[in-house]
């Protein structure tokens, strides 16, 4: 029994070390490869300007818009992370749809907060600027995994 534990013991430090490493033992992939995308360096961006922005919006839409379109930005970039650790195109492709829809749905509640007066012309200007290339780049990705599987 004491052999047993012990052997356990050995193989779940094995796997730490693995894991510490950072590469899938089934894949040869590195687990957190996505950071590297500029898909996803770019949301990454996003996400941190409209954090910035949020913090000057009215009170009363802290639990409202503000709410949402926190959650829409970080399901930007959550999407594009688990899309590239699924296995199948169908699934990467799939995950990317979603991290290009929540990246418009953000896009239209940054349009209701300029028309509300919640954010500056400028500040409207440079995070809509920085969706349009973040929103090429997810397309871009999407489009090299279907261009890819056609090409097998």
């Amino acid at each position: 029994m004491l052999a047993k534990n012990r052997l356990k013991i050995c193989i779940c430090a094995k796997f730490f070390v693995i894991l510490r490493r950072k590469i899938d033992l089934f894949t040869g992939m590195e687990f957190f490869g996505y950071r590297k995308l500029v898909a996803y360096v770019r949301a990454c961006e996003v996400r941190r300007f409209v954090y910035r922005l949020l913090k000057s919006f009215p009170k009363e839409e802290e639990f409202a818009l503000c709410n949402q379109m926190r959650r829409a930005a970080v399901s930007v970039t959550s999407n594009i992370a688990e899309g590239m650790t699924r296995y199948s195109v169908k699934e990467k492709t799939h995950f990317l749809e979603l991290s290009f829809g929540s990246l418009m749905e953000l896009m239209s509640q940054l349009e209701v907060a300029f028309e509300e007066n919640y954010i500056s012309e400028t500040d409207f200007k440079n995070i809509e600027s920085l969706i349009a290339e973040t929103a090429r780049l997810i397309s871009g990705l999407q489009k090299s995994f279907t261009t890819e599987k056609i090409n097998l």
